[in-house]
């Protein structure tokens, strides 16, 4: 029930699963303590912020650069929603956030700049097919 929505006060949240407010409460409160449950957050429509472009950009950098290197470097950019170290051809794959193309194509180009990233590939987002509640995507 908080996945779906943050703002429920523990009173609703008891009538749902059949507990006292305090009950859930300290549920909750456990949940947070272990780790469980990061955080409450706003869902934001980026769209209707100015922020028109969502890509993946797979990012290729030159050989030895450490996992600290990288994740400097997309922090530097807070056009990067997201990052992942992962497996395959890629060293990275980073989600960003434009204006526009043209803003997505200025980023590409920024992190090609100091010579780490050798190569990008990029996927531009045309439209979201799944979305769930709670979930960092």
């Amino acid at each position: 029930l908080l996945v779906r929505d943050g703002r429920r006060t523990y009173e609703d949240i008891a009538q749902h699963v059949g507990l006292s407010s305090p009950a859930v409460k300290r549920r909750v409160d456990k949940l947070r303590a272990l780790g469980a449950l990061r955080g409450f957050t706003a869902v934001i429509d980026h769209t209707a912020l100015g922020d028109q472009t969502e890509a993946l950009i797979e990012l290729f950098f030159a050989p030895g650069t450490l996992l600290d290197t990288v994740a400097e470097t997309l922090r530097q950019h807070p056009e990067v929603v997201e990052a992942w170290s992962v497996t395959g051809e890629a060293d990275a794959i980073a989600r960003v956030r434009t204006q526009d193309n043209g803003d997505l194509e200025r980023l590409i180009m920024a992190l090609q700049r100091d010579g780490l990233v050798q190569r990008t590939r990029s996927q531009v987002v045309l439209s979201a097919l799944v979305s769930q509640p709670g979930d960092a995507w």
